[in-house]
């Protein structure tokens, strides 16, 4: 059988990494531009969310969509979930600074507005939007709806993009940017419901090949990514002066904690138990290790980083979430899976 990969299923993690790049490399000047005013950026672009200066707080900014996971909806004419899904995406990123989220304003691009399918597809995005907040405890205080149907390409003049913006606060003196992170620190890793919303490209070429696999795969990888929010604060609140590290565990996988600090390494040597989806996938793909764990989430959607473990793990439990000690920050760079035999190293 024929490896896959994420290049091969149409997205090539190194040409995107340039792509970002250059991007990055055009705004980056734009920090400037409220320095000695209110507003001032106080981060480099590259974390999970950025620190805006304002007054005795910092406000802190993050935007996300739901990528191709829309297509998955669209195949069974399933939206109420899809909403939660892009919430979580936001809301996720905003916690990793130890900030609170607050509000967020969302965009919705269509193919068509109207007509009853269209109608049953906008309520059905807006009680997952409004169920996602709900579990974020965020106000939805605004967004943009447009009609596109020369740019959104979808199925049966079903298509649409779903895509939010998340305003978080956080005092100045609770701010985690992974910066104090050292070797002996503990990496807690968060349970995931599943393939959250990355690499839903992959799992897409990997699983749904026919009608029979679109009826029995499609609702599970279109099960709603966990919002964190509410046993992350908790842990903030509860166990602050321990933690070093917050990081979301989303697109490009386990590679996300080097976002936080990659002066260090990461070893991991007790990974969680991996959801089913996940080996189904890597089976019928022919999908090595190495693939999987820089392309998902493996079972691990969030992951915490501290001197002392035990009190935090206690507290999720008490908040529902399985959580346990997968392994410990290191003094040699690169992120390494003892169980799997993957390692990565350098550019990863």
């Amino acid at each position: 059988m024929e490896q896959m990969t994420y290049a091969k299923a149409g997205v090539n993690f190194n040409e995107e990494a340039d792509t970002i790049k250059s991007l990055v490399s055009a705004v980056s000047k734009t920090l400037e531009f409220r320095n000695n005013k209110v507003g001032a950026v106080k981060s480099k672009i590259g974390h999970f969310a950025n620190l805006i200066e304002f007054g005795d707080k910092y406000l802190v900014l993050s935007t996300d969509g739901v990528g191709s996971k829309v297509l998955v909806a669209q195949l069974i004419d399933k939206y109420d979930t899809v909403g939660i899904d892009m919430i979580a995406m936001c809301v996720n990123d905003v916690i990793c600074l130890g900030a609170e989220p607050i509000s967020l304003v969302d965009y919705l691009a269509m193919t068509k507005t109207d007509g009853k399918n269209s109608q049953k597809q906008a309520l059905e995005l807006g009680k997952g939007l409004c169920e996602g907040a709900r579990q974020a405890e965020i106000a939805i205080v605004g967004g943009e709806t447009a009609t596109l149907k020369e740019v959104i390409n979808g199925i049966d003049d079903k298509g649409f993009d779903l895509a939010g913006a998340v305003l978080g606060t956080v005092d100045k003196d609770k701010v985690v940017l992974g910066d104090k992170i050292k070797a002996g620190d503990k990496i807690i890793g968060l349970a995931s419901s599943g393939i959250h919303t990355n690499g839903i490209t992959l799992a897409r070429k990997v699983l749904l090949g026919n009608k029979e696999d679109i009826e029995k795969y499609a609702p599970q990888i279109l099960t709603p990514t966990t919002i964190y929010v509410k046993p992350v604060l908790d842990v903030l609140d509860k166990c602050f002066n321990d933690i070093t590290g917050l990081a979301n565990i989303t697109g490009g996988g386990i590679l996300n904690i080097a976002r936080l600090n990659d002066k260090i390494g990461y070893k991991i040597d007790k990974w969680v138990e991996i959801p089913p989806i996940f080996k189904t996938m890597q089976e019928k793909g022919n999908v090595d290790n190495k693939e999987m764990f820089r392309t998902f989430n493996m079972g691990v959607g969030f992951v915490i980083i501290a001197k002392e473990a035990d009190k935090i793990i206690d507290v999720l439990k008490k908040q529902g979430i399985k959580a346990s000690i997968i392994g410990e920050a290191v003094n040699e760079n690169g992120i390494i899976l003892e169980e799997f035999d993957v390692e990565f190293k350098e550019g990863y």
